[in-house]
């Protein structure tokens, strides 16, 4: 098994595992916690993102064409 499908076991995704699947930077990614509209938790020196806080977060975004 490669990392990806131990990652998909684990139901986390790694920053880089998140920025890979949806196509961000690192530096996006990191806001996106900042700012608290993205859900990370720590094992350690680990950053990671949970699969249904991801959706959760993709979910949130915007509809194109729609206000602010």
């Amino acid at each position: 098994m490669n990392t990806n499908q131990y990652e998909d076991l684990r139901g986390t995704l790694s920053i880089d595992g998140f920025c890979k699947l949806y196509g961000l930077g690192r530096t996006f990614a990191y806001e996106q916690i900042k700012q608290g509209k993205l859900r990370a938790v720590k094992c350690g020196n680990r950053t990671l993102i949970l699969k249904h806080d991801a959706e959760a977060w993709v979910r949130s975004l915007p509809e194109m064409g729609a206000a602010k």
